[in-house]
């Protein structure tokens, strides 16, 4: 538990809320990488309702994956086999999509502007993130073959 409250908190510092943190560490730590709704709320001592709301988030972040336990009706909730790269990966999607409207929004305001300049650079930006995110990922699943 000392492990799950530490990291949960350093999730939470870098902006994910507390309780999908908590829940994202526990089952990080957990055997198998999954657990159930009941498991999760009594290991971190949480209400049903709280669970529930963390997987949500947890699954739209797409870090957990929802699955029937076999033979049962209840639900798992388990980690992606790699869900950093899965996170990184749905990140991508994102930066076209702000650097799109980004270069939009320097039209609007004009390019010569001080708030066209602002924004023509953090469009160039998520730009350049879009190209060394594609390169990174490569790198990291050579990297990972080596683990």
């Amino acid at each position: 538990m000392a492990f799950i409250e530490r990291f949960a908190a350093q999730l939470v510092e870098a902006g994910m809320p507390r309780m999908p943190s908590r829940v994202f560490a526990a089952l990080l730590v957990s055997p198998d990488g999954a657990l159930s709704s009941a498991a999760l709320a009594d290991q971190l001592q949480i209400s049903p309702a709280a669970v529930s709301g963390a997987v949500r988030y947890l699954a739209q972040a797409g870090l957990i994956l929802r699955e029937r336990d076999p033979g049962s009706r209840r639900e798992l909730y388990r980690l992606h086999n790699d869900q950093w790269f899965e996170t990184f990966t749905n990140r991508e999607h994102m930066l076209v999509r702000w650097e799109s409207t980004l270069r939009t929004g320097v039209y609007s305001v004009g390019e010569d502007s001080d708030a066209g300049r602002r924004l023509a650079e953090t469009a160039a930006f998520f730009e350049f993130l879009q190209r060394e995110l594609t390169g990174m990922m490569e790198r990291w699943r050579v990297y990972r073959t080596t683990l």
